[in-house]
């Protein structure tokens, strides 16, 4: 159909702004950082050619060297001030004396690898950054910048703040809604898999609640608006979102934590060596033998290796941090639905009151289920289609919040609702009501009786229970927490089935998050999940994990990403992560006593700087021979 003629001028939807890392010069060096290592990499190759292939003069091989040095050795000194003042010392201090140390030796290939390897290094962890940043530029990009306000015959474009409480909206044919609301005119459907994580269209029609952030479907509809924009659903998970990033804790990198206490050693060895010998050429030795080569290139090595790895096992590694992180993590919280259930509740029992029967109930709720937006809505209509029913359509539907779905079929009323409203409002025939089981259950009142129940299983995956039982023996977790906005029985009963004790029900995205951040406060913490209302709760966690693809801001928001629905996977992270951990560890622990073995040789002048630096490049050799082990597959990959 065609739109009727608008006025106004769209607005462009707000973008995050980045939020500033430090003072100019460190902000330049990081977003530089990758071009730098690319600069490097060529100047080096282009040495190398001047050098074996052409035979040039030495002041020619010198310039490329030269070049790279310049550039990003600068920078990298202007850090190397900034962290001395700070009292900060980590990997890439020595790394920065040493880039010094290597031109005053005359040394400028060394001074070139080194400052490759920093460059590296944080380039690594600039990527994590911009991965934690894309998330709100990915939910930024799908808010709505206008909505077509209606007034009488005449639709206007409005900005989003423009929107009142009670206006009526048009919601053209693949429009993005744009405020939560309820339909006053048309029929159509409406995808909202995108918030919810159910990957179905919701049919809609008049009474039908709408939210922010769904994608109409085919046909125009007409809404009256019941929230202002800032306090929609959709811009509610934007404003958490962007809180917990604001929060995001922050995560030491395993070089520098080992690079903390190397530093101070190595300075005071070459220090000590020229005040007990008197000659400064110990000092300089001691310093190029010490440079931490196995710390800045074998442990990104091996990350790197490792997330190649993940790629080929079908788990994308959006944040190299989680992969030193995840060791660490000792409570894990799970989210429910599509996390360790299928997220595909089936009906499994119908009992119907006397008076009523099976066939014609179901096909009743089935015609007004089809408005719903509700998870067991396709569980009933799955059954109806299997029994070959076909219902009428329903009129003045309505599914107001805790309140059930209601409607007219055929000139009856239907109620679909829960066992303690149908109790709370005293339904005739409730003392028909079967026990209470665990489970996913409704009710069905028709004509204003009780008339039937339905109950439903959401069945675990295969591997839930021995993934879940496994975590403790295998893996160190100490408590085991299942968070879900679903009810209480639902959550019980999967609780049950997987072995977990620790259960949150009912939980809206605030909540989980709020849960999340303490949590993490008092341990680190691995949260696993597939909605987008599970987005907040993995930015706050140390390690956050999506299963499965259903929408690409939980997939921006989790620090890594299970592209097969499978709980195998996050097994194999977590021994891949294990066997990382060990081979960086065996690189850098090994490169640093062999660096203190020549240190000491270095210290009793046994070692000439030219003879250090030969020796530190064997050793380097080593680690990154070792540290290349990290991207084959071993021979056990999981437990399950």
């Amino acid at each position: 159909m065609n739109a009727p003629p608008i006025s106004g001028k769209p607005t462009p939807p707000p973008t995050p702004s980045p939020t500033p890392t430090g003072s100019w010069p460190l902000r330049l060096w990081q977003r530089k950082s990758a071009a730098i290592a690319g600069l490097c990499v060529a100047a080096i190759a282009a040495h190398l050619v001047l050098r074996f292939a052409f035979q040039a003069a030495p002041a020619a091989q010198r310039i490329p060297l030269l070049a790279a040095l310049v550039i990003g050795g600068l920078p990298m000194l202007y850090e190397l001030l900034r962290k001395l003042l700070k009292r900060e010392f980590g990997s890439d201090l020595l790394g920065g004396i040493a880039v010094i140390t290597s031109v005053v030796l005359g040394e400028y290939l060394a001074g070139s690898i080194i400052v490759l390897m920093l460059a590296g290094g944080e380039a690594l962890e600039s990527y994590a950054l911009r991965s934690a940043s894309s998330v709100l530029a990915a939910l930024a990009k799908r808010m709505p910048s206008v909505a077509h306000r209606k007034r009488g015959t005449e639709i206007v474009d409005i900005t989003l703040t423009e929107v009142a409480v009670g206006d009526t909206l048009v919601v053209y044919p693949h429009d993005i809604c744009p405020v939560d609301g309820v339909v006053l005119e048309g029929h159509g459907s409406m995808d909202e898999s995108y918030l919810t994580g159910e990957p179905f269209q919701i049919t809609k029609t008049s009474g039908s609640a709408v939210i922010s952030g769904a994608i109409n479907g085919e046909s125009a509809l007409t809404v009256r608006a019941t929230k202002l924009a800032v306090d929609s659903r959709y811009s509610k998970i934007m404003e958490v979102m962007r809180e917990s990033e604001a929060k995001r804790p922050a995560l030491r990198r395993l070089g520098d934590k080992l690079g903390a206490s190397y530093t101070p050693v190595a300075l005071s060895v070459a220090a000590l060596a020229w005040i007990v010998s008197g000659e400064s050429v110990r000092f300089l030795a001691v310093l190029v033998i010490a440079t931490p080569c196995p710390l800045l290139i074998g442990i990104p090595i091996a990350i790197i290796g490792s997330i190649s790895l993940c790629a080929r096992r079908a788990i994308i590694v959006k944040n190299p941090v989680a992969l030193e992180q995840i060791a660490e993590c000792r409570t894990a919280i799970f989210d429910k639905t599509g996390t360790l259930t299928y997220g595909k509740p089936t009906l499994v029992e119908q009992l119907v009151a006397p008076g009523f029967v099976a066939r014609d109930v179901l096909t009743l709720v089935a015609s007004l289920e089809r408005y719903s937006k509700h998870p067991l809505a396709r569980a009933i209509l799955d059954e109806a289609k299997a029994e070959g029913l076909a219902g009428p359509q329903a009129t003045e539907v309505g599914e107001a919040p805790g309140h059930g779905l209601r409607g007219t079929v055929s000139g009856r009323t239907l109620e679909v609702t829960s066992r303690n409203k149908l109790l709370a409002q005293h339904t005739p025939g409730a003392d028909q009501v079967p026990p209470v089981v665990e489970g996913l259950e409704c009710v069905v009142v028709i004509d204003g009786r009780y008339a039937a129940t339905f109950r439903f299983r959401d069945a675990p995956r295969s591997d839930s229970l021995p993934f879940v039982s496994h975590l403790g023996p295998k893996h160190h977790f100490k408590r085991l927490l299942l968070v879900s906005g679903d009810r209480a029985t639902e959550v019980n009963y999967l609780a049950q089935k997987v072995g977990i004790t620790e259960i949150f029900s009912e939980q809206s995205p605030e909540q989980k998050l709020a849960l999340v951040r303490a949590e993490t406060v008092k341990a680190k913490t691995l949260y696993v999940g597939d909605g987008i209302n599970d987005a907040p709760a993995m930015m706050a966690a140390t390690v956050g994990m999506a299963i499965g693809q259903n929408s690409d801001v939980t997939a921006e928001a989790a620090s890594v990403v299970i592209m097969d629905n499978s709980l195998t996977k996050v097994d194999e992270f977590m021994h891949i992560s294990r066997r990382m951990r060990t081979i960086a560890l065996q690189s850098a622990i090994g490169g640093m006593a062999l660096s203190l073995i020549g240190m000491a040789l270095a210290a009793a002048g046994h070692l000439s700087p030219v003879s250090g630096a030969i020796i530190q490049e064997i050793i380097d050799v080593l680690a990154v021979l070792n540290a290349l082990r990290a991207a084959f597959p071993p021979k056990v990959i999981h437990d399950l």
